[in-house]
């Protein structure tokens, strides 16, 4: 029997309840292993009984991405919370993929550096990098995948690999860092990452600019200011409402910093504090990542306007994510869809309780996706579904 093979990993197993749904399926049992040789028995188990499984941390984004084929475990990480290793003078650390941002970013601060991805502090190390979610800095700082440097996962079959630093098993002729970061556990489990490491800045500011008009030549303008902004963040709250654009100036001489740049775009507010707004993600019931060129700015807004679309983001990364100012209809998620991908490269619904609404729009890389998919995970038990193409 399928519990039975669960349990004689010796790994603890609950029957799951209503909050462990993915993307609206409930899994039937949750497994929580303790150690990497743990998480390599559950998937062995689950290759002998043909028991696809699901990969959760912080379970913040588990409504993202499609709905899972099927799911019968769900594989909490919560109990790989440990910071393995801290090369302070090499700036670098290593951790277990269960390891919430937070807690994170406490036992770096004590060395004065810090992981510089933003996410929120119950997200977890494996969650982060599952779903690639940048924050604001990543305008300055990089992608998750920009900071990770090594990376060990288990794969389906329960085989443990590793890449990067630290390295013992490696896949032949893959970038498994860069593979399963923003993979949806649909190729393995991420159970343990390397990242590099930034000094803490001695001082932010931030300049704020309320009701920003035309928006574009403001972003620019930020982004090529020799004053170096970390960050350059777009808040409308609705469509047809004033827009702020806020800018983070961090490290030496901030206050000087920002109010050079406050004098080059003519207007804004220097504070010490962020707005309120920055830290706050819109994890919405139905959430919309659209990325773009910069230059394209202005239609892409206007298509959120046009949809009564509300939004947050980095115009300078070409990276926004929008949700609806109140209920929407499958129809008109649709058509708002639709009109942001006439306008933007890639239009990504991350969070949405439609199924009949494309997801993904067109990926020209998944024929080697698929191949990717087929080469790691032949039986499809790794989240199926919940990827481009049905990955």
């Amino acid at each position: 029997m399928p519990r039975e093979l669960l349990e004689k990993t010796g790994v603890t197993l609950r029957d799951a309840v209503a909050d462990d749904a993915v993307a609206g399926v409930s899994p039937r049992w949750v497994a929580l292993p303790e150690t990497v040789e743990e998480v390599s028995a559950v998937l062995r188990a689950c290759a002998e009984g043909d028991l696809a499984l699901t990969p959760a941390g912080g379970g913040t984004k588990l409504h993202w991405g499609a709905p899972p084929e099927r799911c019968d475990v769900l594989l909490d990480l919560c109990c790989l919370n440990e910071v393995l290793e801290h090369a302070a003078g090499d700036l670098v650390v290593r951790v277990q993929a269960g390891v919430t941002m937070g807690a994170l970013a406490g036992a770096l601060a004590a060395e004065g550096q810090e992981l510089a991805l933003d996410a929120p502090p119950e997200a977890t190390v494996g969650g982060t990098l599952a779903t690639a979610a940048c924050g604001p800095r990543a305008f300055r700082y990089g992608a998750p995948r920009d900071l990770l440097i090594g990376v060990t996962v288990v794969l389906a079959d329960g085989t443990v690999a590793r890449s990067g630093g630290k390295v013992v098993k490696n896949v032949a002729g893959y970038d498994l860092g860069k593979l399963f970061t923003g993979s949806y556990g649909t190729l393995g489990v991420i159970a343990e990452a390397a990242f590099r490491l930034h000094p803490l800045p001695p001082a932010r500011r931030w300049l704020v600019v309320a009701d920003a008009a035309r928006p574009r030549e403001l972003a620019a303008a930020l982004a090529a200011s020799q004053a170096e902004p970390s960050a350059v963040e777009l808040d409308r709250p609705g469509p047809g409402a004033p827009a702020t654009m806020a800018a983070l100036v961090e490290g030496t001489a901030a206050e000087e910093r920002a109010r050079v740049l406050r004098d080059a775009v003519g207007t804004g507010e220097v504070s010490p504090e962020p707005p309120a707004w920055w830290d706050a993600p819109p994890y919405e019931e139905v959430l919309v990542e659209a990325r773009f060129v910069p230059s394209a700015l202005d239609g892409v807004l206007a298509a959120a306007d046009a949809h009564a679309l509300r939004l947050r983001g980095s115009p300078v990364s070409g990276r926004l994510r929008l949700s609806p100012a109140g209920e929407i209809s499958e129809e008109r998620l649709a058509a708002a869809v639709a009109a942001l991908r006439e306008r933007a490269h890639a239009v990504i619904v991350l969070a949405a309780p439609y199924e009949g609404v494309d997801r993904w729009g067109p990926v020209g890389a998944l024929p080697l996706m698929r191949r990717v998919k087929q080469q790691f995970d032949p039986g499809r038990r790794m989240s199926p579904g919940r990827f481009a193409g049905g990955i």
